[in-house]
């Protein structure tokens, strides 16, 4: 049963479309996940199709609710969602103050995620209080990298994020591996990044990648995972063969 968080304090890599996917491919392989958003901006929260579902993260981290009472189901059979929105960015602020402030979501979700298979993190593009909480959260990490310029900027950051949760925090937290998104096979960019990441980080490297689809891209305004915007897509085969991987098959 364990809990993964998606992580990468750099925008725009993929991290919600991956969370969205990957969750919705191990459901669909007969698993019982629960997606937590902790991202503010609430894309997927709303990539499900939810804008306005209440309660929200916030407010179990923030002791107003009790964690069963946010979880709402999806239009996935085994996919459930504990949403955000807006509200939690002043969670930062509100959590600076209190003691045992990054262990706050890991104590919520200690008493429910053994209802489920795998517990999935959406975190948000930062390394602040959210994030930490994400990662104390977890068991292992998913790193997506989007294969272009830059694509391994402010990775030694979150790297350093990981250790200090292990070595200060006492939290045994592992890198499940490092995914590479938005690869397009027709461009030198992509493969010369894939290489560079191999090279790199070996062994942690899915095998899989996600290519540059615009299926992928369409399905989240649609408020729908890929497999039921186009489940033919190769973005859907894709998540599906990221799933297997993750599962262990």
């Amino acid at each position: 049963m364990p809990v993964i968080s998606i992580a990468n304090q750099k925008g725009g890599v993929g991290k919600s479309t991956t969370a969205i996917n990957l969750s919705a491919a191990l459901a669909l392989k007969g698993k019982r996940v629960l997606l937590v958003d902790m991202d503010p901006q609430g894309a997927t929260t709303v990539g499900l199709g939810f804008r306005d579902a209440t309660p929200t993260i916030y407010n179990v981290i923030l002791d107003k609710v009790d964690t069963e009472d946010a979880i709402i189901p999806t239009e996935i059979e085994g996919l459930y969602l504990i949403p955000s929105n807006i509200a939690l960015s002043g969670a930062e602020i509100e959590l600076s103050s209190q003691i045992g402030r990054e262990y706050i979501l890991r104590n919520k979700l200690a008493k429910i995620k053994d209802d489920y298979d795998y517990v999935i993190i959406d975190t948000p593009p930062s390394l602040g209080i959210l994030t930490m909480n994400s990662l104390v959260a977890s068991d292992e990490v998913i790193i997506p990298i989007q294969a272009e310029y830059y694509a391994l900027e402010g990775i030694g950051l979150l790297l350093k994020a990981i250790k200090l949760v292990r070595e200060r925090l006492g939290i045994p937290l592992e890198i499940r591996g490092f995914l590479i998104t938005m690869f397009d096979k027709r461009t030198n960019l992509s493969k010369e990044v894939r290489e560079e990441v191999k090279r790199i980080f070996g062994e942690k490297v899915f095998r899989t990648m996600i290519p540059r689809n615009v299926k992928l891209a369409e399905a989240p305004s649609h408020g729908k995972p890929i497999f039921l915007y186009a489940p033919d897509s190769r973005g859907a085969k894709a998540y599906m063969k990221l799933a297997e991987e993750v599962d262990g098959v």
